[in-house]
């Protein structure tokens, strides 16, 4: 699995800068078009990012953003990386080994 994120550029890109994004950044890049969040009226490119070629997540972010704004009047006023849900571990318990018996008293600690 991929370190995935998506980054809302500042406006609409043209289709040579939505080439030379695709051919810079690591990973599968996905573009779309949307709006600012904050404001609905701001037409912006969305881009979708699943990197499975760069070491850590923040490499990835690092180097999406550098390409991104070494591009003209190009910035990134949003970020979303949506939180990696790990798999709880399967939990086995031996009952063969449980010996029966009285509970013995903790003695730590104890002085006679």
């Amino acid at each position: 699995m991929g370190h995935k994120f998506t980054m809302v550029l500042n406006r609409e890109i043209t289709d040579e800068e939505s080439e030379q994004l695709t051919e810079t950044v690591s990973g599968n890049v996905t573009l779309g078009s949307d709006t600012l969040p904050t404001n609905s009226s701001v037409a912006v490119t969305r881009m979708d990012i699943d990197d499975d070629v760069t070491p850590s997540l923040a490499e990835s972010i690092e180097a999406a953003l550098a390409a991104v704004t070494s591009m003209s009047d190009l910035s990134v006023p949003g970020l979303i990386v949506e939180p990696v849900v790990k798999p709880k571990p399967e939990v086995t318990v031996d009952l063969d080994g449980v010996i029966e018996g009285d509970l013995v008293p903790e003695t730590v600690g104890a002085t006679s």
